[in-house]
């Protein structure tokens, strides 16, 4: 990070103080809205960066509340949530989301609702209802008043749905794909075998069975048996045509959209026509860093928690800051907009936050069929019938299509083969009780201590997590979470037959996970790298694949540098930039020439650079182009063809291990092949790097918008013209970083991942929390917050988020009461 980057930061709350003093000159908008659904009236305090803090006299009120509020911020997400939840996409969309929709059917939790909605709290049922009436009270109000319906409605030509406690515990944004890799590596086993498949895939720690059972016939492993699972969860993405349909249908208010027929993706593009270099090694994992710090170790004697989920960019975020206050709740945080409570954020005794965490949650179950009777499968001695529920899906344009569900004792059947007599269902943890993403942190909003905690992480099915606590009292900790089941004659890591042989043996209790309390160092650190302890007697219940380790590890090596750490320190350690895998490979650069001049100059940059991937370095630029293109070469060198055709690509850790100690692989002289390959690659970014930038190495700056930005893109605008594309996408802005530096900055040349969503908490003051969300609170493209907190973003800045109501009324910019509609 430089110096300038890291001035800003500890700037950040020095300047805010004085801008939150001007804004208490000018009187708060105020407004007054009748509900019903209310007992008594609430307070919605917004403050000048787009933070809700909601005071309510009841429980129920302020979840109605938080409803209304989210939904009056982020209405259209509401509509597409809803839609992929019920399987309704293709009533607006037509024949092209019909598999999204049966797959969305497939899914869908189908178990007892009251038992469902009451694993997340003692009151989860009421609390929900609570929420989800808010919600639509919001959607009442634009029903009386069209013209608070956000843009996309109009363009569209549609009106939101009203929303249901079965929408809130959907599963369909879960963070789920064990069955995707386990096709992979039967797929990568069938055509190569293990030994190949083991050298690609970093298995850790210990080495897991990878036996195929003879039942599984390797010519039925195809891609197309995960086609509705792959639908379901697919990202929504509008074209153009369904923008002219509502233009046709008489929106007279809707812009000329007729020219993004000729130009409708260019919204997926930068803007510039230089050529995109090759993706790199980009991170398998969403990412996420946190960590909590003990007293013993922070400047105020208190602990630091930090974190900085890393999920894909997006307009508007999937994050969402609210501050709730009511009798028993006091909690400000982050979470996701259509769900109740916080999932990230402090109340008044601790703080919280997540990364992901691998637990195998999900199984392929292969089965012969009777060919008598296809809906009949083989399980032990018998043959057993299948489920099958009816559903018809009204399809836009076209006639509504029917669909049968079918369904195994093990859960719903992906894929059907009756020439073969084959079917295979999916077999998931997260469709029984309890697994609705995050919803489990109503329990941890009202946690008061580390064993508190403990108790209200037990209940967190999905996604697996690495939670981690910091309480007033000075207590530290991490507990995993996830729903774990146990296997007790496989790994998991590949499918197998649904004959009654592999049986799950129910599933492992959150609580013996693992886990830490006040670690003896001061500090913990996740980045969703291995933190499995090597004799963990569970292992068939966690993952087996992890993300590259050197986030976690420039994390540790920062805080353990032993001297005692300030909220400075911590918002420059979210942004912290220094490669890892830079430091480690340019070294292999010396002695090396190249023949070249330009490619000298390059080199000579390389090896008098500091490995910290600024945004206005151009040495950055340069080894991020060889970092790609030496992946590039490898592969090509070490991996056989027909490995790489089914193994994908080779992870950043694994190849920097075959090009410190090069074998056999890199044939008879295999440091001479390595040698030749690090000049080559670097020669071949050069190349890279004139095509797409041009011939002056001045000009390769690595943060610019032809090369590391971000423009963050709304689902619509590849769908619609110029104009609007400009207002509902926001950037581009120069970008540092890259997926494996603290500030992850994945997806390749414009950054599609990272953190959007940030926190920090001073646990000797809770007004000192800092936080980030990218572009902004609202969904809305017309409003003030829409994109307001983008530039801060961008520079690496943070806003207080305030938790006194004192230092919330000061930076007040908008008061809604919400009182009981008259019956």
């Amino acid at each position: 990070m430089t110096m300038s980057t890291f001035a800003l930061l500890t700037l950040t709350l020095a300047a805010a103080q004085p801008q939150a003093a001007v804004q208490v000159q000018a009187a708060p908008r105020a407004d007054t809205v009748r509900a019903a659904g209310l007992a008594q009236p609430v307070e919605i305090l917004r403050d000048r960066w787009g933070i809700a803090h909601i005071y309510a006299q009841t429980e129920n009120d302020l979840f109605f509340a938080q409803g209304y509020n989210a939904a009056r911020d982020r209405l259209f997400q509401f509509e597409i949530w809803r839609r992929q939840a019920t399987g309704t996409v293709a009533e607006i969309l037509g024949p092209r989301e019909v598999r999204r929709d049966i797959g969305a059917r497939l899914l869908r939790f189908r178990g007892d609702l009251r038992t469902e909605l009451n694993h997340y709290h003692p009151r989860g049922e009421a609390i929900i209802t609570a929420f989800v009436a808010g919600v639509n009270a919001y959607i009442a109000e634009t029903e009386r008043d069209p013209s608070k319906l956000p843009i996309e409605f109009r363009l569209l030509g549609i009106t939101p749905g009203r929303w249901t406690p079965e929408v809130v515990i959907s599963r369909h944004q879960a963070l789920v794909s064990n069955v995707t890799q386990e096709l992979a590596i039967a797929r990568a086993i069938a055509a190569v075998g293990e030994g190949p498949v083991r050298d690609v895939y970093w298995f850790q720690p210990g080495s897991p069975d990878l036996t195929m059972d003879p039942l599984i016939d390797a010519r039925l492993l195809s891609a197309d048996l995960l086609e509705l699972y792959s639908a379901y969860r697919a990202t929504l993405r509008f074209r153009p045509e369904d923008i002219v349909a509502a233009y046709r249908a008489g929106e007279a208010d809707v812009p000329a959209v007729l020219d993004a027929l000729a130009g409708a993706h260019a919204g997926f593009a930068t803007g510039h026509a230089a050529p995109q270099l090759r993706p790199g090694f980009e991170d398998p994992w969403a990412g996420s860093n946190n960590w909590v710090v003990s007293g013993a170790r922070t400047t105020t004697g208190m602990p630091f928690m930090a974190n900085d989920p890393h999920r894909a960019q997006s307009a508007p975020s999937l994050r969402y800051w609210v501050h709730l206050v009511g009798p028993g709740w006091n909690v400000i945080g982050g979470g996701e907009p259509v769900l109740p409570g916080v999932s990230i954020g402090h109340n008044e005794r601790g703080a919280w936050g997540l990364t992901v965490f691998g637990v195998d949650s999900e199984d392929l179950y292969f089965y012969r069929t009777n060919p008598a009777n296809p809906r009949e499968y083989r399980y032990r001695d018998g043959w057993e019938a299948m489920r099958v529920i009816r559903e018809r899906i009204a399809v836009e344009g076209a006639e509504p299509v029917d669909a049968e569900l079918e369904y195994t004792r093990h859960g719903p059947v992906l894929y059907r083969d009756e020439a073969r007599n084959l079917a295979v269902a999916l077999r998931a943890a997260w469709l029984d009780i309890g697994a609705a993403p995050y919803l489990a942190s109503l329990r941890m909003d009202q946690a008061t201590t580390w064993e508190e905690f403990r108790e209200a992480c037990s209940y967190s099915r999905l996604p697996g997590e690495n939670m981690v606590w910091a309480d007033v009292d000075g207590n530290i900790g991490w507990q995993a979470v996830g729903v774990a089941p146990l296997r007790a004659n496989w790994s998991g890591l590949v499918p197998v037959p649904g004959d009654g042989r592999f049986e799950w043996d129910g599933y492992l209790p959150i609580r013996e996970l693992p886990h830490i309390a006040n670690p003896e160092r001061g500090w913990w650190a996740t980045a969703n790298h291995n933190l499995i302890p090597q004799n963990y007697p569970h292992r068939r219940a966690v993952a087996w694949t992890w993300s590259d380790p050197f986030r976690g590890d420039r994390i540790d090596e920062v805080l353990g540098s032993g001297r005692k750490v300030t909220l400075a320190d911590m918002m420059q350690l979210q942004h912290d930039e220094l490669s890892i895998p830079a430091r480690t490979l340019v070294p292999l650069l010396r002695d090396r020439a190249s023949t070249d001049a330009r490619v000298e100059e390059a080199r000579a940059l390389l090896l008098g650079w500091d490995h910290v991937l600024a945004k206005e370095s151009v040495a950055a630029g340069v080894y991020v182009a060889w970092e790609r293109a030496l992946g590039d070469a490898v592969e090509q060198h070490v991996l056989p063809a027909e490995v790489r055709a089914v193994a994908g690509n080779v992870g950043l850790s694994r190849t920097i291990k075959w090009l410190l100690a090069p074998d056999g692989r890199f044939g008879v002289d295999p440091i001479r092949a390595r040698d030749s390959l690090l000049v080559a690659s670097l020669e071949q970014a050069v190349r890279d790097l004139t095509q797409k930038l041009g011939p002056d190495i001045d000009g390769w700056q690595y943060g610019q918008p032809g090369y590391k930005h971000a423009l963050i893109r709304h689902p619509m605008s590849g769908a619609v013209s110029a104009e609007l594309r400009s207002r509902f996408d926001v950037g581009p802005a120069p970008r540092g970083g890259y997926a494996f530096t603290p500030n992850a900055t994945g997806g390749g040349d414009n950054q599609t991942s990272g953190a959007s969503f940030r926190i920090i908490t001073d646990l000797s003051d809770w007004d000192n929390t800092v936080g980030t969300n990218t572009p902004g609170q609202s969904g809305d493209p017309d409003s003030p917050h829409y994109r307001d907190l983008f530039p801060l973003w961008a520079d690496g800045r943070y806003f207080p988020a305030f938790f006194s109501r004192a230092k919330i009324e000061a930076v007040t910019g908008e008061r809604v009461t919400l009182v009981p509609a008259a019956r």
